[in-house]
């Protein structure tokens, strides 16, 4: 008589394989708006919130998102902030909705997101979820005509050397680690459902659209420009403060180096000493003496993550430089004919 066996969830859970690699991140338009109202109204504070959907094979669906509230600086925020998160998320339990944390979104100013606090946060949303991203909104960058929206995670690669907190020299070139290598941009689609689909369509006019934008034709882009260039050099100024400690720690080896070789001639002459006089040599090497003990190298994160925003300033001002002198050289045109 043939025998049927039930399998255990556990058991399922133990057997099953790797799941595939997160490649697109699925918003519902309403989510996508949710974020930008919540972002535009406290500009220029940077505000963050929850993400709320499922994990589904190589697609993470985005349906829901809260605001986290505003706190003052005199507050508990840590166990006031958790409160509030299992408070609404068992409110949204109750009615049915999707309550699986995803992710978290924040708001950001000329990009400026790469930041250490960034990647503790990343770090301590993995200790629960296995895939979670971050969805990055600048209003400022949304104001000149660009939806300025993007999802983040930290590579597989950076989040095993950051467990490590080993961010020396050597330890990078044997990962082939750089800084282009810390976070990974998910791709973002867009979803709706047929009803909203068809509302939209409902609401579309009949007649095109007569009316002329033209606030595109502003040639003046000097606030914006100069925004990114005063940030741009702030960077650089805390890269040459990195340089600095790197210069300093080399220069440290060497003094200690040449002490090292100083103190082992004195050392080997003093044995040949001993030695011509029949007793037995001292050690080459004294683990007790402060010249041989190692110093330790700065870590190079704050340095990475300096690079890769100042990467990110130089490309939007490029994307400026390069819409101003395409509408400098239209009007140049018209002014020819």
């Amino acid at each position: 008589m043939a025998t049927t066996t039930t399998r255990s969830f556990l058991q399922v859970a133990v057997t099953e394989e790797a799941a595939p690699s997160l490649r697109v991140v699925q918003i519902e338009g309403l989510v996508i708006l949710k974020i930008i109202k919540h972002c535009k109204d406290h500009s220029p504070s940077l505000v963050t919130g929850q993400l709320l959907g499922l994990d589904v094979g190589s697609v993470l669906e985005v349906t829901n998102c809260f605001p986290f509230p505003m706190r003052e600086e005199d507050e508990e925020i840590e166990a006031d902030g958790a409160n509030y998160q299992l408070e609404m998320m068992r409110c949204l339990r109750e009615v049915n909705v999707d309550n699986n944390t995803v992710g978290w979104y924040q708001s950001t100013l000329l990009g400026s997101f790469q930041t250490v606090e960034l990647i503790e946060t990343f770090m301590n949303y993995q200790e629960n979820i296995r895939r979670c991203v971050c969805i990055i909104y600048d209003p400022s960058r949304s104001d000149q005509g660009v939806l300025a929206l993007k999802a983040l995670k930290l590579s597989d690669s950076f989040m095993e050397l950051y467990r490590s907190n080993n961010f020396t020299g050597e330890k990078l070139r044997e990962k082939n680690l750089s800084w282009v290598d810390i976070f990974e941009e998910i791709p973002i689609k867009v979803s709706n459902s047929a009803l909203i689909s068809a509302f939209m369509t409902e609401l579309e006019p009949d007649t095109p659209v007569t009316q002329c934008d033209y606030d595109r034709l502003q040639l003046s882009t000097s606030s914006l420009m100069e925004r990114n260039t005063e940030f741009l050099i702030e960077c650089m100024d805390d890269l040459s403060l990195e340089q600095q400690k790197f210069q300093f720690y080399y220069r440290s080896l060497s003094r200690q180096q040449a002490q090292q070789q100083a103190w082992l001639q004195k050392r080997r002459a003093e044995n040949m000493a001993r030695k011509a006089a029949g007793e037995e040599p001292l050690p080459e090497e004294d683990p007790s003496n402060p010249v041989f003990k190692p110093l330790p190298e700065p870590s190079r994160l704050e340095n990475f993550l300096i690079t890769n925003q100042i990467s990110n300033y130089c490309n939007q001002i490029n994307g400026v430089s390069g819409q101003s002198f395409n509408r400098l050289y239209l009007m140049k045109a018209l002014h020819e004919d």
